[in-house]
């Protein structure tokens, strides 16, 4: 595996593989939202490279993309890390380019820190929010419990972000993404099967709607013929009269 690096963008191929311009695969976007100091970019980083780094600099919104196999498909996948997040007088402080990236996202990972009960009490406002920017409700969710080997300094009960997960309609995991990558390939993983579900499903709907037969043409010789008759029947009519 080779990993290629630009000023805001890690790229994953196969070595020996098709370049993303050749092989065309499906793209998918995904946008990973929550509180300041949850994780978040250290999440996306163990997604894409299996690696866990302890310090990052302030993030600034990179974008990061990845191609994988998925269901036997290669899809590129866009990640799009975000800054924090904060309430502000009882609503989201959300600026927007933070909306333009939810906007862009056809999948989004909500991530807050068993640690600070700030940022699991942001998860329902984001939700809605997600929502409102997304209102056929198509784009599908995860929520992401991350921390959770910090268990003595922790200020949120993994039932407690379940329970809101099931209210919510959204699937949970609970992640250290210091210790163990397991789930955290397994959420981005699902977030890729369901939104290449959705795109596979509407495929053929465009497809067959491109493909409905025009009408045809009407056949001018016998356009010609019914107006022969027609005269015809005319002149008859006039001389019997």
């Amino acid at each position: 595996m080779r990993l290629t690096r630009s000023m805001c963008t890690i790229a994953e191929c196969a070595p020996g593989g098709d370049s993303p311009a050749t092989a065309r695969p499906r793209l998918v976007k995904i946008a990973v939202v929550g509180g300041s100091g949850v994780g978040k970019t250290a999440l996306v980083v163990r997604f894409l490279t299996r690696r866990f780094i302890g310090d990052y600099e302030r993030n600034a919104g990179n974008l990061y993309s990845r191609h994988v196999q998925v269901d036997g498909e290669m899809l590129a996948i866009q990640v799009q890390d975000t800054p924090g997040v904060q309430i502000h007088e009882h609503s989201l402080d959300c600026n927007e380019q933070l909306n333009k990236c939810i906007r862009w996202a056809d999948a989004l990972v909500i991530v807050f820190s068993i640690t600070d009960y700030k940022s699991f009490e942001l998860l329902s406002h984001l939700y809605h929010h997600v929502r409102q920017l997304h209102p056929g409700n198509m784009v599908p969710v995860v929520i992401v419990a991350n921390k959770a080997d910090l268990l003595h300094i922790k200020e949120v009960e993994p039932q407690q972000g379940l329970q809101l997960a099931n209210m919510l309609g959204c699937t949970f995991y609970e992640v250290s993404v210091s210790e163990n990558y397991n789930n955290v390939f397994n959420a981005f993983h699902l977030l890729c099967k369901e939104v290449n579900k959705q795109q596979i499903t509407s495929t053929p709907e465009r497809r067959r709607t491109s493909l409905i037969p025009r009408p045809k043409s009407p056949n001018m010789q016998d356009l010609k013929r019914r107006f022969k008759q027609a005269l015809s029947a005319k002149v008859r009519t006039v001389t019997s009269v």
